[in-house]
């Protein structure tokens, strides 16, 4: 018996870290992230969100989600579905098909199939997107931004769209909630879709 594989998507400051974690804690499961969740990870991580990165290339940045992804299920969520336990990801395949396929303009096939590859194809269970206007998410973020938060907003408008357009190709397992309101209202509406989901 493996645990569930429940993964958070959409685009920055949408509330998926947020809701994710509160999700883990009251399913007793596992939290995780990416990138950066393992020690190898985390020096990725660096490399990728860092602001001074400037001449980062689209494909070299593609790769090393895929790398840190790839250590990220060896080490952390295949063990622990295996283990029996549900595992919560802030990102996964989703997000690289999203900014990395459609905002960077590498293509959604290619950054699919590269995932597919990284993760010896591990699906998740369910992929709940949370989707917020620009507006709402920017006043979310505020100054400080990394590498990928201050692409601007033509870049995150077409991850927006590309977040939307796969969850419509994918209905039997992405579900799409409002992330605006409070967090205890989000949390609700998140409850309400996974019980009907999981029933």
């Amino acid at each position: 018996m493996t645990g569930r594989f429940i993964v958070f998507e959409g685009g920055d400051a949408t509330g998926k870290s947020t809701q994710a974690r509160l999700l883990a804690e009251r399913l007793g499961g596992r939290f995780t992230f990416e990138p950066g969740d393992c020690s190898i990870g985390a020096s990725v991580r660096q490399i990728l969100l860092d602001p001074d990165n400037h001449g980062l290339d689209y494909r070299a940045e593609a790769l090393l989600y895929a790398a840190d992804r790839a250590q990220h299920v060896a080490e952390v969520v295949r063990p622990t579905l295996e283990s029996g336990v549900d595992v919560v990801c802030d990102r996964y395949i989703g997000s690289s098909v999203v900014y990395q396929g459609v905002g960077r303009g590498l293509g959604r096939e290619q950054i699919a199939d590269l995932s597919a590859f990284a993760t010896d194809d591990l699906q998740p269970d369910v992929v709940i997107l949370l989707d917020a206007d620009l507006s709402v998410s920017g006043e979310r973020l505020g100054a400080n931004l990394d590498r990928l938060e201050a692409a601007g907003d033509e870049f995150h408008q077409a991850v927006r769209a590309g977040f939307l357009a796969l969850s419509n190709e994918h209905p039997e397992t992405w579900i799409v909630l409002d992330g605006t309101g409070t967090i205890e209202e989000v949390s609700a509406r998140i409850d309400t879709a996974l019980d009907e989901f999981f029933s």
